[in-house]
């Protein structure tokens, strides 16, 4: 008898223990996006037969929720994250770093962009997987541009030159964003100020500012006086834009299919037809614009990643993540196609693989079309090839939580609001940011 209750146990232990599966926190909390998720975890078990647990974790509770489970010693094995946590992450022993650059080096560096490679990089390793991302777009009237012999708004100077052109008494030049108080007229600032070099961290500290911060809110200043009266944010710019009232906006990609007539709760009205596909078609997209003090200029990105963690098994984790980024992109990417650009643009086979089969990804709510039959090819590989000079201020110094500190502070929206509502004069701005960094 007590033979069989050792055969028993001993059984029992090797089938538990033969048993694998990983933990893996998500911020995609969506019902339809967790559903997507779940088959993807089904696909990766039948195929590996390690078991995935798909747990939802809202955006803003995941820094907390990540350093207490760090100090229990309790860290799923797997995080998908936002850029800001990756250097402090890896930083504090959260992250496995090695593990991670691991995984990039298996898929091969060069299948990704470099700008969210570059955004993760600490030291000569990559700290966390780039997974997606999207860069922020100045949309414009392609037709109209080509009507009056416009170039495309690629820089300052060409932004300036349009609005001369195309203001008038129905139109609108540019309608910026001057609400203070919003995020979305920090993250323009910001895009606006990167295209002409402006980066106000360094490693330990702030930058003192000069002539391109200045020519930088004399550019804000322009766009801003040829915007409508009033404290505008991303609705008022949407609105005029589909209404035919400006021919350019600065927006995020998640517009591209509500501009297609797909969004039934934000319908174009350029026409009498609201499932209209008209002003997409008439519609182009710049990611990356310049400034006369950086004429390379910069696109703003959002990139997300994937992160094993210091408690991960890790052998069962990196085949995770590796699976996600390689025969499960495609459905990683068709979680949410319209926000997500492939940061792994191919494979070793074929370089445009992961681009291709993103742009023939369904995108919309109330109807669904995929971008290929909306936009061009040209318009696709554009907003694609944005995310190659990704930045955000911090990033490249390690200084991404300093720099997060100044813009949610918000002094930099309302001393430009001074500056553009004629209270104070660009020299005094300039002043008073610099006043304000030094508190940093």
């Amino acid at each position: 008898m007590k033979k069989i209750i050792i055969y028993i146990f001993a059984s029992l232990f090797f089938a538990s223990s033969s048993i694998s599966g990983i933990t893996f926190w998500t911020t995609e909390v969506q019902p339809a996006r967790m559903a997507k998720q779940q088959d993807m975890a089904k696909d990766f078990e039948s195929k590996t037969g390690i078991s995935v647990e798909v747990i939802p974790v809202e955006e803003k509770d995941l820094g907390k929720r990540a350093t207490a489970a760090a100090a229990a010693g309790d860290l799923p094995d797997v995080i998908y994250h936002t850029l800001q946590y990756v250097l402090p992450w890896a930083e504090a022993g959260i992250l496995d770093v090695n593990a991670n650059n691991d995984v990039v080096k298996q898929l091969g560096k060069k299948t990704f962009a470099p700008g969210p490679l570059n955004m993760a990089k600490k030291g000569g390793k990559i700290a966390a997987v780039p997974v997606d991302g999207w860069t922020q777009m100045v949309v414009y009237r392609k037709d109209l541009f080509e009507k009056n012999g416009l170039e495309p708004p690629t820089s300052y100077k060409n932004i300036e030159k349009a609005i001369d052109v195309l203001s008038g008494s129905d139109m609108f030049g540019f309608v910026a964003a001057t609400k203070t108080d919003e995020n979305f007229m920090s993250q323009v600032l910001e895009h606006v100020l990167l295209a002409n070099g402006v980066n106000f961290v360094k490693k330990g500290g702030t930058k003192k500012q000069g002539k391109a911060l200045k020519n930088s809110l004399e550019f804000y200043k322009v766009i801003a006086k040829a915007s409508p009266p009033g404290e505008l944010f991303w609705k008022q710019s949407r609105e005029l834009y589909f209404a035919g009232k400006t021919p350019m906006i600065i927006w995020s990609p998640f517009i591209m299919d509500e501009l297609a007539g797909l969004r039934d709760s934000a319908p174009p009205t350029i026409n009498s037809d609201p499932t209209s596909s008209e002003l997409a078609s008439k519609t182009g997209f710049i990611t990356n614009f310049s400034g006369p003090n950086n004429r390379k200029g910069a696109a703003w990105a959002d990139v997300r990643y994937m992160g094993i963690t210091a408690d991960a098994d890790t052998d069962e984790a990196k085949k995770f993540i590796e699976y996600s980024m390689n025969e499960g992109y495609t459905a990683t990417l068709g979680i949410a196609p319209e926000g997500k650009f492939p940061v792994r643009r191919g494979n070793k086979n074929d370089p445009n693989a992961y681009t291709n089969a993103w742009s023939k990804l369904p995108v919309g709510v109330d109807r669904k079309k995929p971008l290929t039959e909306l936009y061009s090819g040209d318009v696709i590989n554009n907003i694609v090839a944005g995310l190659d000079t990704a930045n955000r201020w911090g990033v490249k110094e390690g200084e991404l939580s300093r720099a997060s500190k100044i813009i949610n502070a918000q002094f930099l929206n309302r001393i430009t609001r001074e500056y553009i509502d004629d209270q104070i004069t660009v020299d005094e701005a300039v002043d008073k940011i610099n006043a304000e960094l030094a508190k940093f």
